[in-house]
């Protein structure tokens, strides 16, 4: 996952509670192709940018782009025939702004998928508190914040779907990843309350759970991946799974598949879960 940062764009910011007007009503699904706008976070990397080119060689997409490498993201907006907004989204307005821009480019927003994100690895008492800050706020505010301001739109528009990209560590909790593991525990949380509250609007919340990916988070992190299992994905294992999540209506999905039996096996007999994780880590 990428961490979507960059430099500040200028438009008012956008109270939750008001939703913008839309351009008009939106072709009708299957005419032209047409399937939707998506507005995809930590695009110019990793999980984000392999979305984007899943989308786009799905066809039939209006795609923007949010990132922090703003060279990156225009570059891979070039490729997927998208628009980039580069944007640090823990930045106050931000989120506003960027919704802001989606709208008033295309008048709606179909399918959001928040896939920008960042990692710390070690000893929690050794945390820095600046780290410990970043990756709550990219992680978990920025996420909820952004979802606030595109959500009362869907639901104006009668539907539409949010994808939260999280992690096993959510799930499960791992070892020497404390808070990050609480950060994408909370967004599990968040996807399932979210779910519930909206079920009746027509607006579907999907939470994509990858285990270990092959993109540059664990470098960025700052700590390298050394465990023998599970073994990295590429991210268009995780970008196939999003897709499948939004052609198939699913409310959850791990990648690969066989990550959810320590999910279940935590849910349904946690001492032996415990046991397990203290031994293996």
């Amino acid at each position: 996952m990428s961490h979507a940062m960059s430099g500040p764009r200028s438009a008012p910011a956008v109270p939750p509670s008001t939703p913008l007007p839309a351009h008009g009503p939106a072709p009708a699904a299957g005419a032209s192709g047409y399937r939707g706008t998506a507005l995809v976070t930590g695009a110019s990397s990793g999980i984000g940018a392999a979305v984007v080119r899943r989308l786009a060689a799905e066809g039939g997409w209006r795609l923007v782009l949010s990132g922090r490498d703003e060279a990156r993201l225009a570059r891979i907006a070039g490729q997927a025939s998208g628009t980039a907004f580069a944007a640090d989204l823990t930045r106050p307005g931000a989120e506003a702004r960027l919704t802001r821009f989606a709208l008033d480019r295309w008048g709606r927003v179909d399918l959001l998928v928040a896939g920008a994100g960042i990692g710390w690895a070690g000893a929690f008492g050794s945390m820095p508190a600046a780290d410990l800050d970043e990756v709550i706020d990219v992680d978990v505010r920025a996420t909820l914040r952004l979802v606030r301001q595109v959500v009362p739109h869907m639901v104006a528009a009668g539907g539409g779907r949010v994808v939260l990209i999280g992690s096993l560590a959510g799930v499960v909790a791992v070892r020497d990843e404390a808070v990050y593991s609480a950060a994408k525990a909370a967004l599990a949380a968040f996807a399932d309350a979210l779910r519930y509250e909206l079920a009746p609007t027509g607006v579907r919340v999907t939470h994509v759970v990858p285990g270990v990916v092959d993109t540059p988070f664990f470098d960025r992190r700052g700590t390298p991946y050394r465990r023998a299992r599970p073994r990295p994905v590429p991210p268009e294992r995780v970008a196939d799974a999003v897709w499948r999540a939004v052609t198939r209506d699913r409310d959850e999905v791990f990648v690969p598949g066989w990550l959810s039996l320590p999910a279940r096996v935590r849910g349904a007999a946690p001492g032996l879960y415990r046991r397990l994780a203290a031994r293996f880590g």
